[in-house]
C-alpha cells in the first residue's frame, strides 16, 4: 500500500536506516527517500522536522518515526 506524502530521510551507510527500508517494504509502504545532505533534508530541518536521529520517517505533518522503525508501531501509526 502506497502512503501519498511519506518521506524516509537515511543517510549512507546507514544500518538502521536499512531497517526502515526493510519494515517498510515488509508492510507494502513506499515513501519517498531523501539524504540526510540533499537540500530537501535541510529545507525541512528549516521547517522544523528534526534530524539528529536516523532514519526519520515523516508524513508531510508530523514525525511519525524515527531510529530504528517497528513494524507494530507503524501499523498502528499508518493504520496498516
Amino acid at each position: 500500500m502506497a502512503t501519498p506524502g511519506l518521506v524516509l530521510i537515511t543517510a549512507p551507510d546507514c544500518h538502521l536506516c536499512s531497517h526502515a527500508r526493510s519494515v517498510m517494504s515488509a508492510l507494502s509502504l513506499e515513501a519517498t527517500e531523501v539524504d540526510i545532505a540533499s537540500p530537501e533534508a535541510q529545507a525541512l530541518a528549516g521547517r522544523g522536522v528534526p534530524l539528529a536521529f536516523l532514519p526519520v520517517l515523516w508524513d508531510g505533518a508530523r514525525i511519525v518515526a524515527y531510529g530504528r522503525l517497528s513494524e507494530k508501531r507503524l501499523r498502528r501509526e499508518l493504520s496498516v
